[in-house]
């Protein structure tokens, strides 16, 4: 089974948005960016997409603004490419989750060692 419309354009706006970031977009405050997650919203006007990258709080900073000013052309981009009814807005958020699962394994590898 193939999942719902909803979590195949989920995946498909993920894969679209991830190579739009290393293809086109060349704005170098963007940083080393990878795209962790899209989630859209019941009516499909939204889409949260969740992001990853290296570098500390200065350059997730730098990333989020630029990711937010370059948001109108990616889901520009992303219109032309998937001829949807309906494009979603994209809201560009950090995903912790990442960030949080190095700190367990980190933990983890703490407490092998004693």
């Amino acid at each position: 089974m193939l999942g719902t419309r909803k979590e195949r354009l989920n995946q498909q706006l993920q894969r679209e948005i991830a190579v739009i970031l290393q293809r086109e977009l060349k704005d170098p405050e963007i940083g080393f960016v990878t795209i962790t997650r899209v989630e859209l919203s019941n009516d499909l006007a939204y889409a949260k997409v969740g992001y990853s990258c290296l570098g500390g709080p200065d350059e997730r900073h730098r990333s989020q603004q630029a990711l937010d000013r370059s948001s109108g052309y990616v889901r520009n981009l992303v219109r032309k490419r998937l001829h949807l009814k309906i494009i979603p807005q994209l809201l560009f958020r950090f995903d912790e989750s990442i960030e949080g699962s190095i700190d367990m394994a980190k933990q983890l590898d703490q407490l092998n060692q004693t």
